[in-house]
């Protein structure tokens, strides 16, 4: 009885519905599996990580094949540098239809769909799956994206933000139009619902009008839980204001321990209660039946699977600009630093891992190989020390797990780490609720109504 008392770690599986996982390297893996194209693919992960009784599977996402590198999509295409994305909101669907208590998570962007359109799919996707949606809110990155729905150049990033906020209030103004009683389903006087308990949102703003009401009515969670991954000043002033989950980069348990404490006390200020907002880094998992083992399967992670092309590619990507131009082997100066939106903190935290002198080919690496969380490599038992650690060092509420190859990755953790976790009672043994917001202990929002 007193496990359950204790402070429970999140645990939750960073997917891509793509070629590739987040690590790019990872489709030349002798062990991935090659099912990116079949529905028993998704289905085998859902059902492998909820053995492992995981809060949530989410799915990243991009609008676009990387391809600001060289103005042309055909060096990701040739490298399998994330050229595939497939349609979240149907991939989800096939994983609601395989699982029964694993939360499931889509990226929606903010910059290029509306907020009637991402209301209506997650409110869908929460009663189809019994209450277990959730939304990764994202504000575009690129100009590939925005060329792909018809605008030239994507939004700069405060406006981004602005026009984010703005979708928010849309977005859970159209959640809460239904009050959670509005069905009466009265057969017999022919009432199917009460009129005065669903309302127009009547949203006009600078970015959106949205009249409302929704078309699917309140949902079991009430709100699809919210994830967010700012780390600039304004994201994790956004996160503050919005997310329940909070997903982060932070390369090493000081770091992390620093924006713990720093994204809590946002939130606090926020008149928000810090417990209800979990954040939880990216990590890598490196494990092996012997220190020694997780340690050559480490280094082949690291050496041999990533093309350096690929790596380019994928980081032109990231930062909307050209690096084609650049030797690999050049140092990343002060004057590129100023002339790339959004570098520099990339740039700070690969200090942080291999010191002040920082060439193109690191960067690059940065994105494409293991060096964008904490990687923890070991026996099972030694990655569930270091994952304890992080956990019960103010650096974190969880992790959110990234993949070398697929599924095995995650096969790994479920089988050798999971159990680790559970004997020191710090992570479920079985799911206890029915809802994703169950499985985090997140309260259920009340609706705002009319």
């Amino acid at each position: 009885m007193g496990r359950t008392a204790k402070r429970q770690m999140s645990l939750v599986g960073f997917m891509q519905a793509a070629n590739t996982s987040v690590y790019a390297g990872s489709w030349r893996h002798p062990a991935t599996e090659h099912g990116f194209l079949t529905a028993n693919y998704y289905e085998k992960l859902g059902r492998t990580l909820e053995d492992g009784c995981f809060d949530l599977m989410f799915f990243d996402d991009r609008l676009a094949m990387p391809g600001i590198y060289a103005g042309s999509v055909a060096e990701a295409v040739r490298l399998g540098a994330r050229p595939v994305k497939l349609d979240l909101s149907i991939v989800l669907g096939v994983v609601a239809g395989a699982t029964r208590s694993i939360g499931l998570g889509a990226t929606y962007s903010t910059t290029y769909y509306s907020p009637f359109h991402v209301a209506r799919t997650f409110a869908t996707l929460d009663h189809l799956s019994g209450g277990r949606a959730a939304w990764n809110v994202v504000t575009s990155v690129n100009d590939g994206e925005a060329q792909n729905y018809g605008v030239e150049h994507h939004l700069d990033h405060d406006a981004r933000y602005d026009r984010a906020d703005e979708f928010l209030e849309a977005t859970t103004g159209l959640w809460d139009s239904w009050e959670d009683d509005a069905l009466v389903l009265d057969r017999a006087a022919g009432v199917f619902a009460d009129p005065a308990k669903v309302h127009e949102l009547n949203h006009d703003g600078e970015w959106f009008r949205v009249r409302g009401p929704l078309t699917v009515p309140r949902s079991p969670q009430g709100r699809p839980v919210l994830l967010q991954a700012g780390s600039s000043g304004r994201g994790r002033d956004f996160a503050a204001r919005w997310a329940e989950l909070i997903f982060t980069g932070d390369p090493d348990i000081d770091v992390a321990r620093s924006h713990y404490k720093d994204q809590k006390e946002r939130i606090a200020e926020r008149g928000r209660d810090p417990a209800q907002v979990k954040m939880l880094p990216m990590a890598y998992t490196v494990i092996g039946e012997s220190r020694a083992h997780a340690e050559e399967r480490e280094r082949l992670f690291l050496d041999e699977l990533v093309d350096p092309q690929a790596s380019l590619a994928l980081l032109s990507e990231l930062m909307n600009h050209d690096f084609s131009g650049l030797a690999l082997d050049a140092p990343v100066t002060d004057e590129l630093i100023a002339s790339v939106s959004g570098i520099r903190g990339l740039v700070q935290n690969l200090r942080q891992h291999i010191g002040d002198t920082v060439t193109l080919a690191d960067l690059a690496g940065h994105r494409a190989t293991l060096l964008q969380g904490p990687r923890f490599v070991g026996t099972g038992a030694e990655v569930a020390d270091q994952m304890q650690e992080w956990f019960e060092g103010d650096a974190c509420d969880g992790f959110v797990v990234a993949a070398t190859h697929v599924p095995g990755a995650y096969e790994d953790v479920v089988r050798l780490v999971v159990p680790e976790l559970q004997r020191r009672g710090v992570f479920r043994d079985r799911y206890t609720g029915t809802t994703l917001r169950d499985h985090l202990g997140l309260e259920r929002p009340a609706a705002s109504g009319g």
